[in-house]
């Protein structure tokens, strides 16, 4: 599936800086970069055009279309936004995917409507679109009146996982999948319309890329940008970022060094000074190899 968007200069900057350490190491004529992220290739053209090929390529192309704020079958998703708003829900996130240091953290929560005047008064919403100092003050409340389940993959375990051959989207899937299960099988007696995923796969790849768990969480909603629209993604959002603020700060005490999150210059500075300190080993245990910065804190290619 091929899908051809245009953005504006503001979207087209972040589209840069989110792409960062997914780009190709080829120089294209007339590109800015060429990107891949798990099943899409992304192509941005000097033009400001940008084309996602592959299987997730209108779920991507979607997610960046709403980020430029052009209108996307806007009728149909009001009417999601009240059908999977105002009701009773489980709902999973996850965060931790973009930085280079601190573990992937991924919750399922429960929500029910009598839940939401209360998460709506703290100002629940997306992970992304709240900063830390709030999400440390407000994720005390949520996690006692709100059921939920999570799962922590230290960068250890990632690295494992992906020299074996698992992708980005195959680890979430399967984490997505254990904590939903969990969900649904060990609380008892709860009452759901709904079983929201944010779409960063498609319905058919994510079942493939679950095919070998031991326990399959179906009957799941799928949609593109699903922390914006229903409370219990949100509140798993947020959930999962305080949980994730926890273990980094546990690292970083570990170590001695404030890890800065993210994937940026700051980063390979301080896993330089880790480097030196510890030698190159404990990237492995406290970093995401794959990411290109590994290649810049050791100065050679390593895979």
């Amino acid at each position: 599936m091929n899908v051809v968007i245009k953005v504006s200069e503001e979207t087209k900057q972040k589209m840069i800086k989110y792409y960062e350490n997914k780009k190709r190491d080829k120089e294209i004529p007339y590109v800015v970069f060429q990107a891949e992220e798990e099943d899409t290739v992304i192509t941005m053209y000097t033009s400001g055009k940008v084309m996602f090929q592959g299987t997730s390529a209108d779920v991507d192309a979607t997610m960046w279309k709403e980020i430029d704020g052009q209108n996307v079958s806007q009728k149909e998703v009001t009417e999601d936004d009240k059908k999977y708003y105002y009701c009773s829900s489980i709902g999973s996130d996850e965060v931790g995917t973009g930085d280079y240091f601190g573990p992937i953290v991924v919750t399922s929560s429960f929500v029910s409507k009598e839940d939401i005047p209360f998460l709506e008064e703290l100002g629940i919403k997306d992970s992304k679109k709240l900063d830390d100092e709030k999400i440390l003050k407000i994720a005390p409340q949520v996690v006692k009146k709100i059921k939920y389940k999570s799962i922590i993959l230290n960068n250890s375990e990632y690295n494992e996982k992906y020299g074996i051959g698992f992708n980005i989207n195959k680890l979430k899937a399967i984490m997505h999948n254990k904590v939903l299960w969990q969900m649904v099988h060990e609380e008892k007696d709860l009452k759901y319309d709904y079983i929201i995923v944010d779409e960063f796969a498609r319905e058919q790849r994510y079942y493939d890329y679950i095919k070998e768990s031991p326990n399959i969480q179906r009957g799941i909603t799928f949609m593109t940008k699903a922390e914006d629209k229903n409370l219990a993604v949100a509140c798993a959002s947020v959930i999962s970022r305080y949980i994730f603020l926890k273990e980094f700060d546990k690292l970083s005490d570990s170590l001695h060094v404030p890890l800065p999150k993210g994937a940026g210059e700051q980063v390979d500075k301080i896993g330089e000074e880790i480097v030196s300190k510890y030698g190159e080993d404990k990237l492995k245990e406290i970093a995401k190899l794959n990411f290109k910065n590994t290649e810049r804190i050791l100065h050679t290619m390593i895979f």
